[in-house]
């Protein structure tokens, strides 16, 4: 699902801030966009989000901005200092009267003038906090799109069981349609018996072509079976919606399941009716597989 949070705080050192945004995805896809004196605080982010989200791009950008250096900020680092001081000394015993750096110089060197650090641990702990703020909003702001797509998903189930409902008491007429239709062509069959010079022979033609279309006939018309497995399948959707949780995978399953008896009821369809309501099935059943996949 899609997501979006931001959240920032301020420490002694400067400001931090955590931005988290992500796109659908099937899977759980992590980017991090991390300043380089930070990067070592990646792995607990990490940890962090996948403890919250199994399904998403996700992006996180964590930045630290420092304070300007001011008055008692800024020290000199005297051990750097007193090495210097050695290595002059020997510098000027190998080659008497060279000249010394002057104190300009020195200040300028490298590491001799530092500014006070906080502490990793303590810049640590201040990113956690923030990551864990940032995370809740994250996870609140899916929540949200979770609830509507919830609904969505709530009224194709209600379309695809007003479907259902429609046709169930359409099958004792088709039924009674084919089984007409079975007893006429038996009866051709069996006039087509009698005409013949053979009559055993001819009645044990017409007595195969009997089977043949009672199979036929059992074969075609028996949907039953599928609308009373739709309709189980369309109450554990409906449960597992309402149970919540990481549903995604659950819900999966059960697109394909309705798929299934949504295409059985197309192939076996002998009137219009069943063949349109397998078609708005496999529609309803597809709009809810496209948003299926963006939950976890």
């Amino acid at each position: 699902m899609t997501g979006y949070a931001v959240a920032t705080s301020e420490s002694a050192a400067g400001t931090l801030t955590i931005e988290i945004k992500s796109v659908n995805s099937r899977f759980l896809d992590l980017q991090f966009r991390i300043n380089d004196d930070l990067r070592a605080l990646e792995p607990d982010l990490r940890s962090a989000i996948m403890g919250a989200i199994t399904r998403g791009k996700v992006e996180l950008r964590l930045s630290f901005g420092r304070k300007a250096a001011t008055t008692g900020t800024q020290a000199l680092n005297l051990p750097l200092l007193t090495e210097l001081q050695r290595l002059q000394g020997e510098v000027s015993g190998l080659f008497p009267g060279v000249q010394t750096m002057s104190a300009a110089e020195l200040l300028r060197w490298p590491g001799v003038i530092e500014e006070a650090q906080i502490g990793q641990e303590s810049l640590q702990a201040d990113v956690a906090a923030l990551a864990a703020r940032t995370i809740e909003a994250f996870v609140t702001s899916r929540q949200r799109e979770g609830a509507a797509l919830e609904a969505m998903l709530i009224s194709r189930i209600e379309a695809m069981e007003g479907i259902v409902k429609r046709i169930t008491p359409l099958i004792p007429q088709v039924v009674a349609a084919f089984q007409q239709k079975a007893v006429e062509r038996m009866q051709d069959a069996l006039g087509l018996a009698c005409q013949g010079s053979n009559s055993a022979l001819s009645r044990q033609d017409a007595l195969e072509r009997i089977r043949q279309e009672v199979i036929l006939y059992g074969i075609r018309i028996d949907v039953a079976e599928e609308l009373g497995r739709l309709s189980a399948h369309l109450t554990e959707t409906r449960h597992i919606l309402k149970k919540g949780g990481q549903v995604g995978k659950r819900l999966d399953f059960m697109m394909q399941e309705l798929n299934r008896e949504a295409n059985t009821l197309g192939a076996k369809a002998s009137v219009k009716e069943l063949a349109d309501a397998s078609m708005e099935l496999k529609l309803l059943i597809e709009q809810m597989r496209e948003q299926v996949q963006n939950l976890e």
